[in-house]
């Protein structure tokens, strides 16, 4: 198997075309030796950590198989995206049309995500998101070759307002990020919340990436709500989970909030983040027997503990190979690969999870508790939890 890091420069007559909206040509690809995999996630920036456990991931799921996709020897293509969405067409463009991989893996970002979603779409390749929750991508623009192996943005705090109202907390502040992955989050909790007879006092925001929370969380203060409810990811949620214990609201108001919120964080966090509830697809510390041996193989892998991205990268693989074995490495064939796909039960170290019509994991969701810079879990918050996948119509 080959590896090769592609570098990148503008093309004006891809861009051009982006532009314009032309349809990008079906990609027709004859049977050859290898097939041919591409990767465009992130590996500079701020989410290059996700992007290498994401390929982690990936590769260690297709190392059980022997290093082989039905049989047939794989050959690599990888793109850094940089979190970019204005080169979100071009990227992808480029894998699709020039190295002409069989199916491609991307990405972390939503916004990037949009752009492998327009050249999947108009081309046809198979594309598996290994982490980017946009709803459109598995809702109004659901596509037969288009997969999510991670999650909706909704998904986790579709499940949270049952576990806050069980917990006697019937008064809310929501407060996150004013950017779409915030939004959608939104949309789940307020449907499960207001489901469960939860009233949500206020919703809070600040523009994305800005982490001056002193003025919200001293409006917070003066409304006196129950709990308080939100979606922040990766160093501003460290800094919002500072923030807020260093206001003193984790002494009297309770903080939830999407699994992201304490994902990864947990170090740069320290106490603050202790005692903290999250709902989320997968914890460190599930106790099965298929978690502790992956995270095992993991380490001695790759010399790192394996994190929720690492783990997305593996179903992602799990999904991929379910699919090219059922047609015997011949991905062209995508009647019989996206029927194996669509009814792939997936092992998982996050617990089995099945596709969606939709084509998103049903899973369960987690409660867990920050205990000494640990996700405990404490519980399932949701069985089989779904994505509603409205507006999908399958071509």
């Amino acid at each position: 198997m080959t590896t090769r890091r592609l570098v990148l420069t503008r093309s004006a007559a891809v861009i051009g075309a982006a532009s314009t909206g032309l349809l990008l040509p079906q990609i027709a690809r004859a049977q050859s030796d290898k097939v041919r995999v591409g990767f465009m996630l992130p590996y500079t920036g701020t989410f290059a950590q996700l992007g290498v456990a994401i390929e982690n991931g990936f590769m260690m799921a297709l190392a059980e198989q022997g290093g082989k996709l039905g049989g047939r020897e794989i050959e690599f293509f990888k793109v850094d995206d940089e979190s970019s969405p204005p080169k979100g067409i071009e990227n992808a463009t480029r894998l699709v049309q020039r190295d002409k991989v069989d199916v491609l893996i991307g990405t972390v970002h939503s916004g990037v995500q949009m752009g492998i979603h327009k050249v999947a779409r108009e081309s046809g390749v198979l594309n598996i998101i290994p982490n980017a929750g946009v709803h459109v991508a598995t809702r109004a623009q659901c596509a037969p070759n288009v997969y999510r192996a991670s999650f909706t943005n909704s998904q986790p705090t579709l499940a949270l307002g049952k576990p806050m109202m069980d917990r006697g907390h019937k008064k809310a502040v929501w407060i996150s990020w004013n950017y779409a992955a915030g939004d959608e989050a939104f949309e789940g909790f307020e449907k499960s919340y207001t489901a469960a007879g939860g009233t949500i006092v206020k919703k809070l925001g600040l523009p994305f990436p800005n982490v001056e929370f002193q003025a919200l969380l001293t409006e917070i203060a003066s409304l006196q709500p129950d709990a308080v409810a939100c979606f922040f990811a990766g160093g501003g949620a460290a800094k919002f989970l500072r923030d807020y214990a260093a206001a003193g609201l984790n002494k009297n108001i309770q903080l939830y909030g999407s699994g992201f919120l304490t994902e990864g964080v947990l170090q740069a966090a320290g106490p603050s983040a202790d005692g903290v509830l999250t709902t989320m697809h997968y914890s460190d510390s599930l106790d099965t027997p298929r978690n502790k041996q992956f995270r095992l193989d993991y380490a001695k892998t790759f010399k790192a503990q394996p994190d929720v991205y690492a783990v997305q990268g593996y179903d992602s693989g799990l999904l991929l190979i379910k699919g090219a074995n059922a047609v015997k490495g011949d991905l062209s064939n995508k009647k019989a690969l996206y029927a194996a796909m669509d009814g792939a039960v997936i092992d998982s170290p996050r617990g089995k999870w099945t596709m969606s019509p939709s084509h998103n994991p049903i899973q369960d969701m987690y409660l867990r508790r920050v205990e000494n810079k640990e996700n405990k879990v404490i519980g399932i918050a949701g069985k089989a939890v779904a994505d509603p996948g409205t507006g999908c119509r399958m071509a």
